[in-house]
């Protein structure tokens, strides 16, 4: 699939081949639906937490005898019929909640995300992302004129680059992630897709070769 390549200043200068064998995959709702679903699952923090009777503080002693009071018997104020006691099938943090999805179906959902923007010309190729001081004015002034004005984006970055990294992270509705960990949920989060020519060639070398 052929697609424009622009420069920093939003001008279209050339043009580029997508390779095929990963923007132009036929489309599974399905399964791009449960990749996604297992990548929420495996983000989840499990935060929610009670205590039980055992971790809960007191009950060291006997509230009352067992016989002669009239009250009913009881051998801790641990108990969960007790006020301050602990709780019975309350949330703990042994739950697990990860699913494990094969690495080819996780692929293959990647690529069929990455083929939907392409068909629907959601993808920017820029010949180079860079800036020699974290300014978020210029970088943004850059991503307006392309696609902020219809709708948010993810820029892929070929390699680490803290300046870019700071330049974006404060623009409104702009993600910015390293070619390799390319993922189906982060791209299912922004509408556009914004990639250099070396990072379709990190993504080739990550993904295929």
């Amino acid at each position: 699939m052929k697609t424009a390549v622009y420069n920093q200043q939003g001008k279209e200068t050339a043009s580029t081949l997508l390779p095929k064998d990963i923007f132009e995959i036929k489309m599974n709702d399905d399964l791009v639906h449960q990749v996604a679903v297992s990548q929420i699952a495996n983000r989840r923090r499990i935060i929610a937490k009670t205590k039980d009777r055992s971790e809960v503080r007191g009950g060291g002693r006997k509230p009352w005898q067992q016989k002669g009071t009239g009250r009913a018997r009881v051998g801790s104020n641990r108990s969960p019929i007790w006020k301050g006691g602990g709780v019975t099938f309350g949330p703990r943090t042994e739950r697990i909640f990860k699913k494990r999805i094969p690495k080819k179906m996780r692929r293959k959902a990647l690529f069929m995300i990455l083929s939907a923007k392409a068909k629907d010309n959601l993808i920017f190729v820029l010949d180079s992302i860079k800036t020699e001081m974290p300014k978020t004015k210029p970088m943004a002034k850059v991503f307006n004129s392309l696609f902020l004005k219809n709708g948010s984006g993810l820029v892929v970055l070929a390699a680490r680059d803290l300046n870019t990294i700071k330049s974006i992270r404060n623009i409104e509705k702009v993600g910015v992630i390293q070619a390799k960990d390319l993922n189906p949920l982060d791209l299912l989060s922004y509408k556009h897709l914004i990639v250099t020519k070396e990072s379709l060639e990190i993504i080739k070398k990550t993904f295929i070769d």
